[in-house]
């Protein structure tokens, strides 16, 4: 009976996660699809580059490791499909490539806003968007090489371990987390850093007094709002909002990937279903904490969206007087006629 109900639990567990794992993986779709239509039908966005190459990458990830996860993860995970040595060596390259292809790209699109916002006269201190995002994938190929040189996958009658934290890089897991995924948060840290520190600043910064000095009068109201208000509010905490939700979901969806990882190959293969579906959160994040949340992508979206849908056909009013236009007509003044002249008053002819 106890083990009835074990298999029992164990199953609904497996059922749910499904269901959770096949929502993240829609949203990413989704999300990530609409979002990279705006960015190339609207060509004024400063960072509209960085911003498609992360809806590539997520999209890439989503149409790849994201199904094979579905249905090759191990017991007792969310799929019984056994792969063989090729395919799983394919596995451990993309995610080991697209995985830092992703970290690294969110950190190039942090350090993209910090240049925008702190330099925003000087485009010489902007590297070209090209030239980083090819230094990215070089660095994402390179560490895809790795997964390559760890310890083959077992033969088929056992169950393949195919991911990066069981065992697909051998002794470069260290290497590869650190580059992966330390490396991305510590730029991204100090780029929005930065941000919320120069909005600090600005928000700290006295008015500019007015040129001419408006005569106060002496009533009760001007001198109650010369006074300081009862709440002090935090200076920058409007502008603390954006670099906090980043941060903090870069560290919530990878912050366990990574220090997986960094832990033994035995422990890190018993949570390796649940910390990679945490991590694979970030792709279905992405469109609506770096797309919604900026306001010319949100215009945008709105623009498309009026364009998209199909306009209800005007119906033509009857011809009806409203009672206003009644009233004015009969208001407005009648041109006067001249009365037709009689006989006696016709013009003589002359012969």
């Amino acid at each position: 009976m106890a083990n009835s109900t074990g298999l029992t639990g164990t199953e609904v567990a497996g059922s749910v996660g499904l269901i959770l794992a096949a929502i993240v993986e829609v949203g990413a779709l989704l999300g990530n699809g609409a979002l990279l239509v705006v960015v190339l039908r609207t060509p004024g966005l400063s960072d509209a580059l960085y911003l498609a190459h992360l809806c590539v990458v997520d999209l890439l990830a989503a149409a790849s490791i994201m199904p094979l996860g579905l249905l090759a993860a191990p017991p007792p995970g969310l799929g019984r499909v056994r792969l063989g040595p090729a395919p799983c060596r394919a596995v451990r390259f993309l995610s080991a490539a697209l995985l830092p292809a992703c970290t690294l790209g969110v950190a190039a699109l942090g350090l993209a806003r910090y240049r925008l916002i702190v330099h925003p006269l000087r485009p010489a201190a902007r590297p070209p968007p090209a030239l980083v995002l090819t230094a990215v994938w070089a660095a994402a190929g390179l560490l895809g090489a790795l997964s390559l040189l760890g310890p083959p996958p077992a033969p088929p009658p056992a169950p393949a371990r195919c991911s990066v934290l069981a065992g697909g890089l051998g002794p470069f897991r260290p290497l590869w987390a650190s580059l992966a995924f330390a490396l991305p948060a510590l730029l991204l840290l100090g780029a929005y850093g930065g941000i919320f520190l120069v909005a600090r600043r600005a928000a700290l910064r006295p008015p500019r007094p007015a040129r001419e000095a408006r005569l106060r009068s002496d009533s009760l109201d001007s001198r109650l709002s010369i006074l300081p208000p009862l709440r002090p509010r935090l200076p920058g905490g409007k502008a603390a909002l954006a670099p906090a939700l980043a941060v903090g979901q870069f560290a919530a969806c990878w912050l366990p990937y990574g220090c997986a990882c960094l832990a033994p190959a035995a422990r890190a293969a018993e949570a390796e279903a649940a910390v990679t579906w945490v991590a694979y959160s970030a792709f279905a994040a992405h469109p609506f904490l770096y797309g919604l949340l900026q306001r010319p992508v949100r215009s945008a979206l709105g623009r498309l969206t009026r364009r998209a849908l199909p306009r209800p056909p005007r119906a033509c009013p009857p011809r009806a007087w409203p009672p206003r236009a009644i009233l004015r007509r009969l208001r407005r003044p009648r041109p006067r006629q001249s009365p037709a002249p009689g006989p006696s008053e016709a013009p003589e002819q002359v012969p």
